[in-house]
């Protein structure tokens, strides 16, 4: 599919940003800013692995807390809530709230009720805001809101990027906690941004699922570890 193939079916405005399309072509969805496709139902093995490998490295906790930074389409949400207890709670950031009308309207069977599980709370608020408030709260804290480590859809998305950014999620994080960040493409600096704000870095490269031409996705695992 292309995006001259398909019909545009939804239009959104992110606050303060840019324009996003809903575009299907058959049975088959995406989400598009300008000629960029976002997100496509095509594609989903690095979103998914975003909450899998998250959950891997954290092991089995009791009561865990999750916060996902943007709903998409839900690929990370739907992984997180196979992955958790029934005592988790998932804390779902969606400032677009089109986003959330496709998800229970064109996208229903995709989205497969996990927005009405009961573990899930959906909170139209920037993660930002989430994050600056919370002290030692989650356990995981899990970002998807750009392409990148850069405000692609709003500039205000920098700050969770900058070091003040980084050191309040940080801060969000309980002890051995995880923040977790997708990204389409990898980048030599944010590395170093993330061990210089105190946290243990990993950096991992996924396939994106696709058959034809498959892209490499990065994931960045970054864990707070208590200090002795």
């Amino acid at each position: 599919m292309t995006l001259d193939d398909g019909e545009c079916i939804g239009r959104a405005r992110v606050p303060d940003g840019v324009e996003l399309r809903l575009i299907r072509c058959d049975d088959e969805f995406s989400i598009v800013l300008e000629d960029n496709e976002l997100m496509s139902t095509r594609v989903s093995a690095s979103e998914i692995a975003l909450a899998t490998m998250t959950s891997d490295r954290l092991g089995l906790r009791h009561a865990s807390e999750w916060l996902i930074g943007g709903y998409g389409m839900g690929f990370t949400l739907r992984a997180a809530l196979a992955e958790l207890e029934g005592d988790a709670c998932v804390t779902v950031a969606e400032i677009v709230p089109e986003i959330i009308q496709w998800a229970r309207g064109p996208m229903a069977e995709l989205t497969a009720g996990c927005l009405d599980d009961p573990r899930v709370m959906l909170v139209d608020e920037d993660v930002a805001t989430l994050i600056n408030a919370a002290i030692e709260s989650y356990d995981a804290i899990l970002l998807d809101v750009d392409n990148g480590p850069e405000g692609l859809t709003r500039g205000q998305n920098d700050y969770l990027y900058s070091p003040r950014g980084l050191a309040a999620a940080r801060r969000a994080l309980k002890d051995d906690g995880i923040l977790a960040v997708w990204s389409c493409e990898p980048d030599t600096h944010f590395p170093v941004k993330l061990r210089e704000a105190g946290f243990e870095v990993a950096e991992m490269q996924v396939h994106d699922g696709h058959k034809d031409d498959a892209d490499i996705h990065v994931l960045w695992f970054a864990r707070k570890r208590a200090v002795a």
